[in-house]
């Protein structure tokens, strides 16, 4: 909803991926897409082995459970973890494995499934109202449309800051600028280095493939999910057939994602052709490694009961304050929320200022 309200959708030409998945399981692919969404796909999906029939219309009651209300009575609901919501609403250990642990552990980066239950229900809400989609030119358009509405030249980038004193901003350059507002607008790890705060910030760790393939491995844009659990990819998926711009020429790009931490990158990149080749056959021996990053940072950990409440308060002192998606929900919406509140209150911050001097 925050997006919807300052993002102009139809600049970012965005392309959408198909509401549901594409599950692994027992050595075969099993499609498993939302039937409120894409009612076509009823039939395929109530045959769908990857659940019963008993689980279908739990999950159908669980979506019912996260859209009927809004998200500040969402937000209202006691605080678990996410697996243990999972059982109390009744869902059985083989769907957990199948689907909401490698569906919801490649959200949160957390396989193990202990992040709060709001950002759970929150996640659920969001993929049953709207569309998982990317912008036609990247995800780089999001920042640069934001910025569009900037005055020229007021930002300055890869400029890395020391220090915060007081209204005094310090430079790596030895530059010291000042301000009558500072908002720290930075993941976790750095704005507490540069709020003086010892206390550590801990954070999700994955690692993203990208392979350039002649053919892509699947036909629809959507998501690949390991049901089986075996082996180190959680899941995948081909942004070409989402945006065809995404690709090398005349190629399809396939993005893999790893929630180990596996730092050997050989070895690693052995296990994930292994798995691959199991998956798709021997033409994918013939993809290309593009790149592979190793994110330490990729998102805060958000075991309960950090959302408590979700959104944090953004002024820390006079003429300073805080935002990110670490005082939000861990995802785009949380952390425009966040910039939104952080910058209201240092409006008002401003104008009551003004009209005291």
């Amino acid at each position: 909803p925050e997006a919807r309200a300052i993002l102009d959708y139809d600049q970012l030409k965005l392309h959408c991926f198909e509401p549901g998945a594409l599950i692994r399981i027992d050595g075969r692919f099993h499609q498993f897409v939302d039937p409120w969404r894409r009612p076509r796909h009823f039939v395929r999906t109530a045959l769908s082995p990857a659940a019963t029939v008993t689980e279908k219309l739990r999950i159908a009651g669980f979506r019912k459970h996260t859209t009927r209300v809004g998200l500040a009575e969402l937000y209202d609901r006691p605080a678990q973890t996410t697996i243990d919501l999972l059982r109390e609403r009744g869902f059985s250990r083989a769907i957990i494995e199948r689907f909401f642990r490698p569906f919801l552990g490649g959200v949160f980066l957390d396989r193990e499934l202990q992040t709060s239950s709001r950002m759970c229900e929150f996640v659920f809400r969001m993929f049953s109202l709207g569309d998982a989609a990317l912008p036609e030119h990247g995800m780089a358009q999001i920042p640069q449309q934001l910025a569009s509405h900037l005055p020229a030249g007021v930002l300055r980038t890869a400029t890395p800051v020391n220090a915060i004193e007081g209204h005094h901003v310090h430079l790596s350059t030895g530059e010291r600028l000042t301000a009558r507002t500072v908002i720290v607008a930075t993941e976790a790890p750095a704005a507490r280095r540069l709020l003086g705060d010892s206390e550590p910030a801990d954070g999700r760790t994955v690692i993203c493939m990208y392979f350039a393939a002649q053919d892509p491995p699947v036909k629809d844009p959507i998501l690949v999910l390991n049901g089986d659990g075996q082996g180190p990819i959680n899941n995948l998926c081909v942004p070409s057939q989402v945006s065809p711009v995404y690709a090398p020429q005349g190629k399809s790009l396939v993005s893999v994602t790893v929630l180990s931490r596996d730092t050997d990158q050989d070895a690693l990149s052995s296990q994930v052709r292994s798995q691959l080749r199991s998956w798709f056959g021997p033409t994918s021996e013939s993809w290309e490694l593009l790149r592979t990053y190793e994110i330490a940072y990729a998102l805060p950990v958000q075991t309960p009961p950090c959302l408590q409440p979700v959104a944090k308060p953004a002024e820390l002192r006079r003429g300073l304050f805080i935002c990110g998606d670490h005082c939000d929900t861990a995802s785009i919406n949380g952390a425009m929320a966040s910039g939104r509140r952080a910058a209201e209150a240092a409006a008002v911050y401003l104008r009551r200022s003004t009209d005291s001097a």
